[in-house]
């Protein structure tokens, strides 16, 4: 009697193995996708940071703020990221300020498939000469 138990367990490592990964691969893939969104999210939000303190600084003006992130970017990413970089001047409570905005997409499923769009300001006063 023992002999047919152990013929009848056979292979059931396998199965147990491949039911487990059936779980465990999409939830560590959705994590690592995750993980990419959130930096490159965090990267283009502190490059706008950065382009909007560089172009507020005395003597500076939009366009540098514009290179100084998209440089940023390049430098940290891909300058892919940086193709939607703007800035502009606006009054905030009487005080001049420039505002970047960075628009990006994100591919949503590891390199290909539909992209998940992220926007970022950043503003900065600008500094009196």
């Amino acid at each position: 009697m023992p002999l047919l138990r152990r013929r009848g367990c056979r292979g059931a490592a396998i199965v147990d193995f491949v039911l487990v990964l059936v779980v465990l691969v999409p939830l560590v893939l959705g994590i690592l996708q995750v993980s990419l969104v959130l930096l490159v999210r965090n990267t283009l939000a502190s490059a706008a940071s950065e382009g909007a303190r560089y172009a507020a600084t005395a003597g500076r003006g939009e366009a540098d703020g514009v290179a100084r992130t998209r440089s940023q970017i390049d430098g940290a990413v891909s300058g892919r990221f940086a193709q939607d970089v703007s800035a502009r001047t606006v009054l905030v409570d009487g005080a001049p300020t420039v505002v970047v905005t960075v628009r990006a997409t994100v591919p949503a499923l590891g390199l290909g498939g539909p992209g998940v769009g992220l926007q970022v300001a950043s503003h900065a006063v600008e500094e009196e000469q």
